[in-house]
C-alpha cells in the first residue's frame, strides 16, 4: 500500500525487462506520477507492462527546477516515483537533488531495491568483492581524469567505473598509464543477450577494443594495487628518490614512485627525506 505524499524511488532494469521487481510495477501503476529521467525511453518500459500512469521528465538539465515542482506535488499529499533510464536513481543518474531535498523537508523517501551495474559486473568479473570502490563516469577533462586515476592507482580494494563505448579506449589508455599493466575485466551489455565480460591485462584490453570497437555501456572493473613491499628501509627510501630527481621526475613524484615500490606511506618517505638532512 502506498503512502500519500512519499517520494519512491525504484530501480528500474538494466537491460533484461524481466528483472523488474513485483514491488516496482505494483508502484509505477498506483503513483500519482511517474518521474523519469527520458520519458521517451520508459515509456517503452511502462507500454511493456501495460503501465499508463503519467510520466514527467527529470533529467540533469532540469534537475533543481523539476525538483521544486515534485516536492510541492508531495506536499499536497501526491506520490512520485522516480526512476532513470536504467538502475537505481542517484547513482551515476539524476536523482540525488530531489532526494535531499525530500529529506530537508521531512518528506518521506523510500527505495525500491532493483538491478545495479556497477555490483552486477563486479561479480561477473571475479576480481574480489570483499572491498572495492565504485566511482562512476571519470571526468571528461584529461588533466582532471589523469589526477583523479594517479589518486585511484595505490587503493588496495577493486575499483569500478562506468564508460561511454566511444571513451573506452582512451580510458584503458590512461588507467595503463597509472595503474601499470594490472589485471581488469571490461563488462558489457549487462543482462542482456550479448551480455560479455572480457577480462585480461589493460594493455591487452586495449588492443583487443582496437580491433572490435565496443558497443554499449562498459563497466570497468579493475584488480587492487597490491604492493610489491621490497626490502629496504629509509636508507633505500632517500637513494631511490634522489636517483628519481636525476631521471627528471620531480621530488614529489619520485617519493610517490617509492612509496607504492615499497608498498610504504609517502608520508613515510617525506620522513626519512628530513631525517636524512639532519
Amino acid at each position: 500500500m502506498l503512502v500519500k505524499g512519499t517520494l519512491y524511488v525504484c530501480g528500474t532494469p538494466i537491460g533484461n525487462l524481466s528483472d523488474i521487481t513485483l514491488r516496482v510495477l505494483d508502484t509505477l501503476r498506483n503513483v500519482d506520477l511517474i518521474a523519469a529521467e527520458d520519458t521517451r525511453h520508459s515509456r517503452k518500459l511502462l507500454q511493456h507492462f501495460q503501465i499508463s500512469t503519467h510520466l514527467t521528465s527529470y533529467h540533469e538539465h532540469n534537475e533543481k527546477k523539476k525538483s521544486l515542482e515534485l516536492v510541492e506535488r508531495l506536499k499536497a499529499g501526491q506520490t512520485v516515483a522516480l526512476i532513470s533510464d536504467a538502475g537505481l536513481p542517484g547513482i551515476s543518474d539524476p536523482g540525488g537533488e530531489v532526494i535531499r531535498l525530500c529529506l530537508e523537508e521531512n518528506i518521506p523517501v523510500d527505495v525500491l531495491p532493483g538491478p545495479n551495474a556497477a555490483l552486477t559486473a563486479l561479480i561477473l568479473s571475479g576480481m574480489p568483492a570483499e572491498h572495492f570502490t565504485f566511482y562512476g563516469f571519470l571526468p571528461t577533462s584529461a588533466g582532471e581524469r589523469k589526477r583523479i586515476l594517479e589518486d585511484l592507482a595505490n587503493r588496495q580494494e577493486t575499483l569500478i567505473l562506468y564508460e561511454a563505448p566511444h571513451r573506452l579506449l582512451s580510458t584503458l589508455q590512461g588507467l595503463s598509464e597509472s595503474f601499470g599493466d594490472r589485471e581488469a575485466a571490461v563488462v558489457r551489455e549487462l543482462t542482456k543477450v550479448h551480455q560479455q565480460v572480457h577480462k585480461n591485462y589493460l594493455s591487452k584490453l586495449r588492443e583487443e577494443f582496437e580491433k572490435t570497437p565496443p558497443r554499449g555501456e562498459c563497466c570497468i572493473v579493475i584488480a587492487p594495487f597490491v604492493p610489491e613491499k621490497l626490502a629496504g628501509g629509509p636508507q633505500e627510501w632517500c637513494i631511490e628518490v634522489n636517483e628519481g630527481v636525476q631521471r627528471g621526475l620531480t621530488k614529489k613524484e619520485a617519493m610517490k614512485e617509492v612509496a607504492k615500490r615499497y608498498g610504504v606511506k609517502k608520508s613515510e618517505v617525506y620522513q626519512a627525506l628530513i631525517e636524512e638532512l639532519k
